[in-house]
């Protein structure tokens, strides 16, 4: 096992923010809703057919890049829909954003929205967040009662104050939480908002773990028992 890094050296949030593993400008952020290259793909949900027949359907995408996913759901859904992207630098090619589209330059690690969501995805984002365990959570009351959470999630990026995997105990105490995880896929989803406590204390974040399973170069989240 590498040896871990000194306590004293995790980085903070703010500080992991200005690092440049998540400055990373060889990331993919022009994913569009369907194709090859898309949210359906990645995260193997039809998510207009999740979103058809509400009167006022809801999307949270958290890490949105360009936002070329909501953009194009925008133009299928009706008038009344609330489209949220939320990103830490926000679109690279500023254009026009459709009616139904609010873009927030945030960051995830702080940012909380006022009201609740139909549909909350997360393509490939948590990789790149300090506190993954603590988003995740948030996350879950954010949810409206029939609501579904989409994201990515790499437990061996969960690690414990000495550098150990704290991936075994992470994935049960969030399967017990109400998620479920696709280790194939790398995929966890949640389906209707709840209050979640997870049994972890964020320490925080080591931006030179390596490559993870995308083969980008990622962060790791070191807790402790809470």
């Amino acid at each position: 096992m590498p040896k871990p890094p000194p306590l004293s050296s995790l980085l903070s949030s703010p500080e992991l923010e200005r690092s440049s593993v998540v400055a990373n400008n060889s990331m993919n952020r022009e994913r569009g809703l369907t194709g090859v290259n898309s949210y359906a793909r990645e995260l193997g949900v039809d998510l207009l057919a999740h979103l058809a027949h509400r009167p006022a359907p809801s999307w949270l995408d958290l890490c949105s890049g360009e936002g070329r996913a909501l953009r194009e759901a925008a133009s299928a859904l009706p008038a009344e829909a609330v489209l949220t992207a939320v990103d830490l630098v926000g679109p690279l090619v500023p254009r026009p954003a459709p009616p139904a589209l609010e873009e927030i330059v945030a960051s995830v690690s702080s940012w909380t929205p006022a009201r609740t969501y139909d549909l909350i995805t997360c393509v490939h984002g948590l990789h790149y967040v300090g506190d993954q365990l603590g988003l995740l959570t948030r996350a879950a009351s954010w949810l409206s009662e029939d609501g579904l959470l989409v994201a990515h999630f790499d437990p061996e990026s969960v690690r414990h104050a000495d550098g150990s995997t704290a991936a075994r105990g992470v994935v049960s105490a969030l399967r017990a939480a109400g998620y479920d995880y696709s280790p194939r896929h790398h995929r966890l989803t949640l389906r209707g908002a709840r209050a979640v406590r997870l049994p972890f204390r964020y320490l925080g974040a080591d931006p030179a773990a390596g490559p993870n399973y995308t083969g980008q170069p990622a962060i790791a989240s070191h807790y402790a028992a809470a």
